[in-house]
């Protein structure tokens, strides 16, 4: 199995050279599920951050247990999960492979 271009499961957002951001889709289809993968070169080295959007079942919890854990931890843990089958996390491992040397050979060219 090789990856694919266009890559299932993974588009891309924006490209500026030195940063490039992509979006990857759970294989559930919901949106809440996905995730931003940002793939940025400055001047250290090159940083990937992956922004994920979590939401609460506040509901779930009673507002005593809620105010009782914010008082003592200072936060209220959530997950997500995104689910990939192989073909979508070979896209996704060849994407980030590809965008990190593309950013940091676009940072290199501009020091130059």
């Amino acid at each position: 199995m090789i990856a694919q271009t266009p890559a299932q499961g993974i588009l891309q957002l924006n490209d500026w050279g030195h940063s490039k951001m992509y979006k990857a889709v759970c294989e559930c289809g919901q949106d809440d599920h996905s995730h931003i993968l940002d793939v940025e070169a400055d001047d250290i080295g090159v940083n990937v951050t992956i922004y994920t959007t979590v939401k609460s079942k506040w509901y779930s919890i009673n507002r005593f247990k809620q105010i009782w854990l914010l008082l003592t931890k200072g936060y209220i843990e959530e997950e997500t999960v995104i689910t990939m089958d192989k073909q979508v996390a070979l896209n996704y491992a060849n994407v980030l492979q590809s965008a990190i040397k593309d950013t940091e050979e676009f940072r290199n060219a501009r020091k130059n």
